[in-house]
C-alpha cells in the first residue's frame, strides 16, 4: 500500500478536492431533505381547492437552489483556470513561508 506525505502538494490538493466534494454533497442532501419537509408541510396546509403551484411554495427551493448551483459551479467547474492557478500559487507561497519560518527557528 502506498503511503502519502501530508506535506505533498498533490496530497493536499486531493484532500481539499475531497473536502469540497463532501461539502457539496452534504449541502445537496440537506437541500433535498429540508425542501421535502417544506413540500409536505405546504401540501398538508393547502386550503380546499387551492392550487399547490404558487410562488410561496417554491420560494425557498428556488433561491436556495440558486445558492446550491453556485456551490456546484465552485466545486465542479471553478477548478479550471483562475481558481486552480490561484490555489497553486497560494499553496506555494504558504509552503515557502512555512519553510522560511522553520529555517529561522534553526
Amino acid at each position: 500500500m502506498e503511503t502519502y506525505d501530508e506535506n505533498d502538494i498533490r496530497y493536499q490538493q486531493a484532500k481539499r478536492k475531497v473536502e469540497r466534494l463532501s461539502g457539496f454533497y452534504r449541502h445537496l442532501f440537506i437541500y433535498i431533505a429540508v425542501n421535502a419537509v417544506i413540500v409536505l408541510y405546504n401540501y398538508k396546509h393547502l386550503e380546499p381547492g387551492e392550487s399547490y403551484f404558487q410562488f410561496k411554495n417554491f420560494f425557498t427551493a428556488t433561491f436556495w437552489g440558486i445558492g446550491l448551483a453556485a456551490h456546484a459551479i465552485v466545486v465542479f467547474i471553478a477548478n479550471i483556470g483562475f481558481v486552480k492557478n490561484w490555489e497553486e500559487k497560494k499553496i506555494r507561497k504558504l509552503m515557502k513561508e512555512k519553510d522560511n519560518h522553520r529555517s529561522q527557528k534553526s
